[in-house]
């Protein structure tokens, strides 16, 4: 039995719809002076503009680097999935509904009051110091019983919207990705992170989330009887002064929540702190730079070298985030030469290797991958020789400098 897959195709393939779309958003950006977003109702006949307002950016929409190996126990939440770019520096409150205790709730009366007091703490937390974590469908109004029963209006002073994916059997729950309010989110800078708390792969701290004092009956007294299913922590009463950090980084596709110290006011360069490149097609050109610099530096006399190639991900302009730059060198010297050219490029990679990380996130010993081939090598087309003036897939010989003298 075949999948069915519905498609775009036929509107845009065979209708003019595409075409007087961007004519209509260009028209809208000349006369406005300025990119924008519209809201419009189409019957196929007559087009109805029905919202039209500008294009929300904030410069913490950037990527922010992740550190490698943070310690599991700083760890509150991770994420693999669907994730956009943001950080939220300093949150001082988590708002928890326990999935597996509303799971277990059957009267839809209390499953209404829980939405009811997520919105009573909308407004008395700090705002945009607390996220909210709730299982499946943040906004659900048909079957409560798939998500919190909230509006906008419940939920809009939040830093994050999280929704967790919690696996029952075979069974994992969809979410909603945020598409209740996916506008509203989307202007109010308001963060949105899917989390399946039974992937292998991730970081969940359950244990923090659940044995950390629950403030609600402080908060809400009136909802007490809630404290079972509902939980608010006070992250730095619960670690002695931390707070609780996200960083999202939509091209490494990873999100995690750490424990970390406050940030002492805001310092003047904290966007570039965290500023990483936006696209894919950065980390290939920065790297083949950074290859191009290496070789205009490199003295050919001095190491040896008669020919600096660089091949795969770099040269192909595939390379990611964690990708490392894959150099053949041509090389005909002794073999004191050798080894100091393969101390100089180590001081490269090295230094590279941080700079990337600055950049991404990704922490590797090195960036640099040398392969050193010979004449030899090069007239019998044997082990990385062959991609030198090869038919398909040939590396790139990039230009040396002058010699020194």
């Amino acid at each position: 039995k075949d999948d069915v897959v519905v498609t775009f195709q036929g509107l845009i393939g065979d209708t003019k719809f595409v075409q007087q779309i961007r004519t209509l958003m260009t028209l809208l950006r000349d006369r406005l002076g300025m990119a924008v977003d519209i809201e419009f109702a189409h019957d196929g006949k007559d087009f109805y503009l029905l919202q039209c307002r500008a294009q929300s950016y904030s410069d913490t929409q950037t990527g922010a680097p992740i550190p490698r190996n943070l310690p599991r126990d700083k760890i509150v939440f991770s994420a693999n999935r669907h994730i956009s770019n943001g950080r939220v520096p300093d949150i001082t409150h988590i708002v928890y509904v326990d999935p597996e205790a509303y799971s277990q709730i059957d009267d839809w009366d209390e499953l209404r009051q829980i939405g009811r007091a997520v919105g009573r703490l909308n407004q008395v937390l700090p705002k945009r110091q607390f996220i909210l974590m709730g299982p499946g469908r943040w906004g659900s109004r048909g079957d409560i019983k798939l998500g919190v029963d909230v509006t906008y209006s419940d939920i809009n002073n939040t830093a994050v919207l999280l929704e967790m994916a919690k696996q029952k059997g075979n069974y994992v729950p969809e979410l909603s990705f945020g598409t209740h309010f996916f506008q509203d989110l989307v202007e109010a800078d308001i963060r949105y992170i899917p989390l399946y708390p039974d992937d292998p792969k991730i970081c969940f701290n359950e244990l923090f989330l659940r044995r950390s004092r629950n403030i609600l009956a402080d908060v809400l007294p009136e909802y007490e009887h809630l404290s079972h299913v509902l939980r608010v922590i006070d992250v730095p009463q619960e670690t002695e002064g931390q707070i609780l950090r996200v960083l999202m980084n939509a091209d490494l596709d990873e999100a995690v929540g750490i424990l970390d110290t406050p940030t002492e006011g805001v310092p003047q360069d904290d966007t570039q702190r965290y500023r990483v490149e936006a696209t894919r097609e950065d980390h290939w050109r920065w790297r083949l730079r950074m290859a191009e610099v290496i070789a205009q530096n490199l003295d050919p006399a001095r190491f040896g070298v008669r020919a600096f190639y660089v091949f795969g991900s770099t040269k192909n302009t595939t390379a990611g985030p964690g990708s490392d730059v894959d150099i053949i060198v041509h090389f005909t010297g002794s073999e004191e030469q050798r080894d100091a050219l393969t101390l100089w490029l180590e001081g490269w990679s090295r230094a590279l290797a941080e700079v990337n990380y600055l950049r991404t996130g990704y922490k590797m010993d090195g960036l640099l991958d040398i392969h050193y081939v010979t004449d030899d090598d090069i007239a019998r087309r044997t082990s990385f020789a062959a991609k030198i003036d090869a038919v398909t897939d040939a590396a790139r010989s990039l230009p040396l400098g002058k010699p020194s003298r």
